[in-house]
């Protein structure tokens, strides 16, 4: 299938800058996650979950960035003058171990973020049934990646066409599962939190709500999934465009994954109450806590009087 839209080489340089400004954006972000997940904690009230996540994703992006240089490098620089049909087909070979070890990086990435939305789901629920329909759509996701990623690597005679059917029906596949359960599972998270927001609001006396929480949840999934789902637009049209919408989902989802925690943070101290919303297992800490109305409460106390011939006593 013959691509459409912008030189893949005019692409490759587009899609590294736009890269870098998010990524750039990411790591700030990542230090104001570190210092959300750290500030008046002690080591061991440290959410390790969240702090493993957070580093894993810097990490993946970082690396993600850095054969992004390289494969740049290697296309405009290096084989420019020497690889046959110059850097815009280098640039098509979906078989260059630059383009090959980028795509596995991005299906880890994506695995890692949509795993720890079905993760937060499963611990605000407390309910293993409530995420089996995420949990199947993220099974089936990686093995999608897994196959695409293959079908790239030993790609031979359509190694010039990632949009060819062996490699572009996984691939196809692969957008359209982690799109399904993003929606899925974050959807169940912020119905939740709604929920015992409603409940609880008319027995309350402070004015701190759970509302933020639902808003900066919908923002994250509403930012991924609109990425998801141009990527899955322009991949399915056979744009070159997605190759840009590759390149910035990688920070993207590091993005969404930050600014929850920091979102949260910023409520903690403008209510002065423990909270990440890491999602962890330290849940139970991390949902505000609220001072109910205190009701007041009629007691009546009876007597009863028994006799016997031997003794008299009063309960």
């Amino acid at each position: 299938m013959a691509s459409r839209g912008m030189p893949l080489d005019t692409a490759a340089i587009f899609s590294t800058a736009m890269e870098g400004i998010l990524y750039g954006f990411s790591v700030l972000m990542f230090v104001g996650t570190m210092w959300a997940l750290t500030r008046k904690r002690r080591v061991k009230e440290i959410n390790r979950t969240n702090t493993a996540v957070a580093f894993m994703l810097l990490i993946l992006s970082t690396a993600h960035m850095i054969v992004d240089i390289v494969r740049l490098e290697q296309g405009l620089v290096t084989y420019r003058d020497t690889f046959p049909g110059g850097p815009a087909a280098f640039f098509a070979d979906v078989t260059q171990t630059t383009f090959v070890v980028k795509n596995i990086m991005y299906s880890l990435q994506t695995m890692l973020g949509d795993g720890m939305v079905i993760y937060r789901c499963y611990v605000v629920w407390q309910s293993v049934w409530i995420i089996i329909a995420p949990s199947l759509l993220w099974i089936a996701m990686t093995v999608c990646a897994f196959c695409a990623d293959y079908k790239l690597s030993n790609a031979t005679s359509e190694a010039g066409d990632v949009f060819a059917k062996p490699t572009g029906q996984w691939i196809t596949a692969f957008y359209t599962m982690s799109l399904a359960s993003n929606l899925l599972a974050s959807g169940c998270l912020a119905y939740r939190i709604w929920r015992m927001e409603r409940n609880i609001s008319a027995i309350r006396t402070s004015n701190k709500s759970m509302m933020p929480i639902v808003r900066v949840l919908a923002d994250a999934a509403i930012l991924y999934s609109v990425t998801i789902l141009t990527g899955l637009v322009c991949f399915v049209e056979a744009n070159n465009g997605q190759y840009i919408i590759l390149d910035m989902t990688m920070p993207i989802i590091s993005i969404a994954f930050y600014m929850i925690i920091i979102r949260m943070a910023m409520k903690t101290t403008r209510y002065g109450h423990t909270s990440t919303l890491g999602m962890g297992t330290e849940t139970a800490r991390e949902i505000p806590q609220y001072h109910m109305k205190r009701m007041p409460v009629e007691v009546h106390i009876s007597q009863v009087t028994h006799q016997d011939e031997t003794s008299k006593s009063a309960y």
